[in-house]
């Protein structure tokens, strides 16, 4: 057997191109399927691990996927907003702890969570350096964001427009990086944090004015008259928040009517939670309440239902291509009349040519396992990265 092993890689490597084609095709077929899977299994992971830990997200009656997306991935789809009177609800309900959310907004492509600080204790994320956010204008970042941005507390980040052509005026706000969260493996580590009244700075809803007593510019004033300056609308807002200028930021209108795009919902028990879900069923509540589970889960049946479609087709292609090698191999036997002819005349069987012939689709198997096992292997250690890129963001 060695010795037709040596023959036929002999012939392998001296046709090698037609030998790296055959190759080719046996591992792509035998790499899609199973890299697929891996990575459904690992988008379920993903996808479930996080929703089943959070109870219910509230927000705006619309597409229920596109919220969950939204609140627990920190998608790019925005829902329809809702504002901070739905939190006062839901507390004053005494069924549930309320987290407001606001992911609105992106800084050099991660995404901006505006939040309070019982998420981070809900997620359980820990400081690895630095502090938590403690001030307006601060901001501290998931593991992945700080390792890819190449940042680190003392730095600063800059918040990006929602589009080129600003017309309300707001600047993007330069924000203070505090600290650099533990890996947590999940959406939060591609994620920067900030409080719910900075997310609402770098929307324009709360800012702050120079002190106009101090102005020299006349196109910034308007009028100056027993101590009283009016400014002009020129009046630049402050695009960095410093300890000079922070007591100057301030409120318009009223806080109960600030936006956030979604509440997540901690029932104090089973009771309390299918109480509150009764009430927004019944109508009592405006808003729509969801059980990301059951959100995710939906998503997921739909996925597997592509994915048996995907199955069919690289079912046919497999075949397909097995035929494809069968008629290669024939083909070849053709091809090579004399070869065997010279064998036969050397006093060889027709089961040595056999043999030879299956060592060359031996080797040719062996070289497509350890190919496909590599390529596996490659998938298996980005598995993570690419079911966020191709799934869920």
């Amino acid at each position: 057997m060695i010795d037709s092993l040596y023959i036929a890689w002999r012939y392998v490597s001296y046709n090698w191109a037609r030998s790296l084609t055959l190759v080719a095709c046996v591992t792509l077929i035998a790499v899609l399927p199973l890299s697929l899977e891996l990575l459904l299994d690992e988008s379920e992971r993903q996808l479930l691990s996080r929703a089943e830990t959070t109870p219910l997200v509230v927000g705006e009656k619309g597409s229920s996927l596109d919220l969950v997306m939204n609140s627990l991935y920190f998608g790019e789809t925005l829902p329809e907003l809702i504002s901070m009177a739905d939190v006062e609800r839901i507390t004053e309900t005494g069924l549930a702890q309320p987290l407001p959310l606001y992911v609105r907004f992106k800084a050099r492509g991660a995404p901006v969570v505006g939040a309070t600080l019982d998420y981070f204790d809900f997620r359980g994320l820990h400081i690895a350096q630095g502090r938590n956010l403690a001030l307006l204008g601060e901001c501290v970042l998931g593991a992945r964001v700080a390792e890819k941005l190449g940042l680190k507390p003392g730095n600063t980040l800059l918040s990006s427009p929602e589009s080129l052509f600003d017309l309300a005026g707001v600047y993007p706000l330069k924000m203070q990086v505090v600290g650099i969260l533990k890996p947590a493996h999940n959406a939060d580590d591609l994620a920067v944090f900030v409080d719910l009244k900075t997310a609402w700075v770098i929307q324009g809803l709360v800012h702050g004015h120079t002190d106009l007593a101090s102005i020299t510019d006349p196109t910034l004033v308007m009028d100056r008259s027993e101590g009283n300056v009016t400014a002009s609308a020129k009046l630049p807002q402050y695009a960095q928040i410093t300890p000079e200028n922070i007591d100057s930021f301030h409120f318009h209108g009223d806080p109960t009517d600030y936006p956030i795009t979604a509440v997540i919902a901690l029932p104090y028990d089973d009771k309390s939670s299918a109480i509150l879900r009764g009430r927004f069923v019944a109508g009592e509540q405006p808003r729509q309440i969801e059980v990301p589970a059951e959100v995710i889960e939906g998503l997921l049946a739909n996925i597997f239902r592509i994915k048996n479609v995907l199955d069919a087709v690289i079912l046919v292609v497999g075949l397909a291509t097995v035929l494809a090698l069968v008629l290669v191999f024939a083909l070849s036997l053709r091809l090579r009349q004399r070869e065997i002819q010279t064998i036969f005349k050397l006093g060889c069987s027709r089961l040595t040519i056999a043999r030879f012939l299956g060592a060359e689709i031996i080797i040719i198997l062996a070289a497509s396992a350890l190919l496909t096992l590599l390529l596996l292997g490659v998938v298996e250690h980005y598995d993570e990265p690419l079911v966020r890129a191709l799934f869920i963001r």
